[in-house]
Order: C-alpha cells, then sequence, then structure tokens
C-alpha cells in the first residue's frame, strides 16, 4: 500500500487526491494545510465579501467527504520540513510522517508591491477565507475603500464592498482595465458599466505611497493626486509560495519547475498548482491547478499521463456582467480577427485567428457558444473555410 503525502487543500490537492483515490483505492492519503477550512472555492471570496455567499455556499469538500474517501486531512497544520532521502515530513509541531509521494501544492501568496506605506494598519489583501473575514469585520465600520490593482480580483471585490455600502475607487497604473483580459475596445465598454454600477477608476494612476493621517489612510500617486480611504486593498496578482521548495533545493524559475508528469528534479517530489512553472508558462489559475492537479495525481498513482498546458480562461465574477476572455486576447491589434459589437447592448465579441486557427476570443455581454469556442482554441481547429458562416451566424462555432 502506497503511502502520499499533499501538502496543501487548494483546488491542485485536491483534484490529485481525487485522482489518486480513483486510481488507486486502497491507498493511504495525507493532506496538510496551514489554513483551518476544509477545501473551499476561492474565486468566491468577493461574493462572499459581498454577504452573496456563505461559506457553507462554497465549501467543496466538508469533513463527511474526507471521511468517505478516507483522506485524512490535518487543518491548520503546516509542513515545515521535508526530508527527500528519508521521505519524511515533519509539521511545525513535530509530527513526523512518512511517505512515498509527495506532492506540493502550497499555492500563493497575494502579491504586496514595493509601495511605502504597505505596513500600515487597513492595508490588506484578499487571498484566503481569513483574509475576506478580516476585510468584513473592517467593512462592518468602514465608508470608503480604494483598491490598488484593475484586474479580476480588483474588480469583484471592490463591486462585493459597493454592495455593502462603501464608496470604492480602484487605481489602475495602465490605462485600461483588465489588461490581460481585454483590449482597449472591450475595456470601453466594461469601464463604462463599472462605473454606472458605482466604481470610481484611477487609471494610469501609480502609487507612490500609503499613509495615516487624521484616522484616514491616504493614498499618494505620482501625480500628486491623494485619496483618503478607511481600507486600502492591495490587488497586484499572486506570487508563488516556495518556502518549502527553496528548503529542498528544487529548481525554480518563476515558479517551481516541473516536467510534462508534473513532477520536480527531486524523485517521487511532484508540484502542481501556483507554485509551478510548466514548460516556461505560468498560470496562477483555478483550471491550470484542478488541471495540473489531476496529472499529478495521476503520475503519483502510477497511471502515466502528460500535461500540455491549459488555455488561459477568464471569467469576470460581478452580477450584471458577462466576460469571458480565452487565450491570446490580441490586445495590440496584430491578428486577424473576427469582430462584433453593439454599443447599445453593451456587447463586444472577438475571435483570434492566427495563421488561420481559432488563438483566442473575448466575449463581453453575450457568452454565447463559449464551451465551443474554448473547445476549438484549446484543439487549434482550423477556420479559414468557415470565417463567413462563423461572422453570419453570430460565433457559433458548434458545427466546426
Amino acid at each position: 500500500m502506497s503511502r502520499y503525502v499533499i501538502i496543501g487543500c487548494g483546488a491542485a490537492g485536491n483534484a490529485a487526491a481525487e485522482t489518486i483515490r480513483k486510481v488507486d483505492p486502497d491507498s493511504e492519503i495525507r493532506m496538510f494545510t496551514k489554513e483551518g477550512h476544509y477545501y473551499y472555492y476561492r474565486p468566491a471570496l468577493p461574493e462572499y465579501l459581498a454577504g452573496e455567499k456563505t461559506l457553507k455556499g462554497f465549501t467543496l469538500h466538508d469533513a463527511a467527504w474526507y471521511e468517505k474517501n478516507r483522506i485524512e486531512v490535518h487543518l491548520s497544520n503546516e509542513a515545515a520540513r521535508i526530508d527527500p532521502v528519508a521521505r519524511t515530513l515533519t509539521t511545525k509541531n513535530g509530527e513526523m510522517f512518512v511517505y512515498d509521494r509527495l506532492l506540493l501544492a502550497t499555492g500563493g501568496t497575494a502579491t504586496v508591491p514595493q509601495v511605502k506605506g504597505v505596513e500600515n494598519n487597513g492595508v490588506l489583501t484578499l487571498r484566503t477565507l481569513a483574509d475576506a473575514d478580516n476585510i468584513r469585520r473592517r467593512a462592518e465600520t468602514a465608508k470608503s475603500l480604494v483598491v490598488i490593482g484593475g484586474g479580476l480580483l480588483s474588480l469583484e471585490a471592490g463591486h462585493g464592498l459597493l454592495k455593502r455600502g462603501l464608496k470604492v475607487t480602484v487605481i489602475e497604473r495602465n490605462a485600461r482595465l483588465l489588461p490581460r483580459q481585454m483590449d482597449p475596445a472591450g475595456a470601453q465598454l466594461l469601464q463604462r458599466r463599472m462605473e454606472e454600477m458605482g466604481l470610481v477608476f484611477e487609471l494610469g494612476g501609480q502609487t507612490r505611497e500609503i499613509t495615516r493621517r487624521d484616522g484616514w489612510l491616504v493614498v499618494a500617486l505620482e501625480s500628486g493626486k491623494s485619496l483618503e480611504a478607511d481600507i486600502v486593498l492591495l490587488s497586484a496578482g499572486v506570487t508563488p509560495e516556495l518556502t518549502l521548495a527553496k528548503a529542498l533545493g528544487l529548481t525554480i524559475g518563476r515558479g517551481v519547475q516541473v516536467d510534462d508528469r508534473l513532477r520536480t528534479s527531486i524523485a517521487d517530489i511532484y508540484a502542481a498548482g501556483d507554485l509551478v512553472e510548466h514548460r516556461g508558462k505560468y498560470y496562477g489559475s483555478w483550471p491550470a491547478a484542478m488541471a495540473q492537479g489531476r496529472v499529478a495525481g495521476a503520475n503519483m498513482a502510477g497511471r502515466e499521463t502528460l500535461y500540455e498546458g491549459t488555455v488561459f480562461t477568464n471569467k469576470l465574477k460581478v452580477a450584471g456582467i458577462d466576460l469571458v476572455s480565452m487565450g491570446n486576447i490580441d490586445a495590440a491589434g496584430k491578428e486577424k480577427c473576427l469582430i462584433t459589437t453593439d454599443d447599445k447592448q453593451g456587447v463586444y465579441r472577438k475571435l483570434v485567428v492566427a495563421e488561420n486557427r481559432l488563438d483566442g476570443a473575448i466575449l463581453y455581454g453575450n457568452v454565447h457558444g463559449e464551451k465551443a469556442i474554448y473547445g476549438a482554441i484549446e484543439e487549434h481547429k482550423d477556420v479559414s473555410a468557415a470565417k463567413k458562416v462563423i461572422e453570419e451566424e453570430g460565433f457559433d462555432l458548434s458545427t466546426l
């Protein structure tokens, strides 16, 4: 009977555990996490901030699920050291466990920008349930919020706290919102809609420092403008959690470098999720973590499976707005694109075609055909013979 150890109880870790259990029904599986909660859907945290969801509503696996699947979960029990020669894991409280194969699925932490004053009380990040609970407590008496960063989480969290009655200003250093998910034309429509909802934007804003003055947090911009707030939320992306990986001496680029079987540079140690770099790419996304976890779990259990990458896919989860972007959005306008737009209805649909193959898409205001479009991008389908039909039938790719 094999002994599997999984460090992390997020998307990658749980996908691996599920796969191992299916392939190896009699194995011993142990999971370790520094968090005090079972597996929850992290992208739902902004809805939790808004009061639209309870923890139970976005908990994916509860205690009963782990018991049923005979997976031993150690909550609030952080892994402190791994000995790859003795094949042991030691926790911070001194417990030691033996493994045959181990998965690092430690995920990432919220990136804290190099800005003077980020240590001030009331300057927060949103990555975990504990972070969200802290923000909710402060929001009970707060009246204003400044979000530094204009990505998906920024807009979702900002909108969530807007619904709680806070005045919300979002600072984005780029000239448009969602620079990784939207091209200029689509971003303009999105900005207009979110301004109608009540969000205020400072585009092209560079934060110089954050200070405390007269009970307020003051965010000073390089332009000379200052913004006062009760709460400042730093939303600058994800940094891979590499503490254990570095202690092991694993090969690291932007993240832990893995091969197509999700193996690291040390035998029988695998890695998946937000700490991983694969074929030079760092994903930092829920779909990629799930896919990598499944592949890692299969290979750990002896079923050879290859990971060949994940199409970058992002959705904005704000009530009243439909937005999905996939693959190459061609923000620079270098590729051939099929575009339909309706300013009155707030619709912008774009398919990016590179070398006659579907390479990416933006669907805003109307996400009809999302699954078929994703499949065509993933399979690199040749659409050269169907461009006219695709345009005439509103990007219907179901017949391809």
